[in-house]
């Protein structure tokens, strides 16, 4: 037996959204970046100021959602690529956290706004963007238009070395069946990060394993109960990951007001560090 090593540990922005306070919601319909929003009130950091104190804490692993960049504009990222240098921080992934490329309608427009944030992840020197693979129900024709948006999106990113990967998230990929189709079809174009806190119901641990070897990365929500973390459902999540083959990093996703966002990361990552596998 051994222990999941320190260096496949994450974190994304979104487990400290208070903490950056701002965002800057997406209009499908441009690439400007929206007015600023204090969704979480002011704030106590900036997403510039963001890898150092990582950093501080422990942690050189970040994912970035796309909704905390308040620009677009190469200076402002050529300024955030190099604090994460400096910091010795790896971008792992922008998330790109709007659109519906399985929508009959609006799917078009979508795909031009996603390969447009690909752009930005190749400027940041992201190893990985994650795209939303659609929100649609999951019939034929929706599946179909999301794998030839995919397609076309990976063609678009051809020789970066940016990796396009998807999630099993909304009404799309809500089951493992309609996960492995899009992927099979795809053939290895785009990778799969597979998220805990997705699914539920009493399938949920057989649903996730049976998809968790072919990921690539992995969202490590956890829940917590009156400031507590399920040990069970966390210690089960990552097991079956695990016995699945999986091997990449471990994102640390936290969405609680109890503990506070520092605590509630530190407790996901000690628990997840303490695991024999």
């Amino acid at each position: 037996m051994a222990q999941i090593s320190a260096d496949r540990i994450a974190v994304s922005t979104w487990s400290l959204h208070r903490l950056l306070g701002t965002t800057y919601p997406h209009d499908l319909s441009t690439t400007e970046i929206a007015p600023m929003q204090e969704t979480y009130g002011e704030g106590d950091e900036s997403l510039l100021g963001l890898p150092s104190v990582l950093a501080n804490h422990g942690y050189h692993r970040l994912e970035i959602v796309s909704f905390h960049l308040r620009s677009r504009d190469p200076v402002y990222l050529g300024e955030l690529r190099d604090q994460l240098k400096i910091a010795n921080v790896k971008l792992q992934t922008l998330l790109i956290d709007a659109g519906d490329i399985s929508d009959p309608e609006h799917g078009a427009r979508d795909q031009a706004w996603i390969a447009s944030w690909i752009e930005i992840a190749n400027e940041l020197g992201a190893e990985n963007a994650r795209i939303i693979a659609g929100k649609q129900k999951p019939t034929r024709d929706a599946l179909d238009r999301s794998v030839k948006a995919l397609t076309a999106l990976a063609d678009g990113n051809a020789g970066s070395d940016v990796r396009l990967v998807t999630e099993n998230w909304f009404d799309l990929l809500a089951e493992p069946a309609h996960v492995n189709f899009l992927l099979d079809k795809l053939d290895g174009r785009i990778g799969l990060l597979g998220d805990f806190g997705n699914w539920s119901g009493p399938e949920k641990y057989a649903d996730l394993k049976s998809i968790f070897g072919r990921a690539e990365l992995c969202h490590a929500k956890a829940s917590f109960i009156d400031g507590d973390l399920d040990e069970s459902d966390y210690g089960q999540c990552v097991a079956l990951a695990e016995e699945a083959g999986y091997k990449g990093p471990y994102t640390l996703i936290f969405d609680s007001e109890i503990p506070n966002e520092w605590h509630g990361l530190g407790v996901e990552r000690d628990f997840i560090l303490s695991r024999d596998v």
